[in-house]
């Protein structure tokens, strides 16, 4: 219905967060998730995973990460039903954050 539309959730430029919007949002309980908020992760939330199997968008490397650095925290049923456009979008986030400042300004906004 028109009017009816929630707003989209902001990171009032802040650069340490990304707020994806899904493709193919999920039902989690009674509620749809339709955004995903990504925060930069530290390095204890990169454990068990390497920068370069990040940096190459590999799915297990991204799933690992993921639950640890979103909200609301995805779990690995979800983690394996997304959409592979929204995985991609999330692991973009991701690996985003990995990038210096400097790398990370020269980058267009997507």
């Amino acid at each position: 219905m028109p009017g009816t539309e929630k707003p989209i959730p902001t990171a009032a430029k802040n650069d340490n967060i990304k707020v994806i919007t899904l493709d193919t949002p999920f039902q989690r309980g009674e509620k749809m998730v339709e955004h995903i908020t990504v925060r930069r992760p530290n390095v204890g939330a990169l454990r068990g995973t390497s920068l370069s199997s990040l940096l190459m968008l590999d799915v297990d490397a991204i799933q690992k990460v993921l639950p640890r650095c979103t909200e609301p925290p995805l779990i690995k049923s979800e983690l394996d039903q997304l959409d592979p456009a929204d995985l991609v979008q999330l692991g973009t986030a991701v690996t985003g954050f990995l990038l210096t400042k400097e790398k990370r300004e020269q980058l267009p906004d997507a």
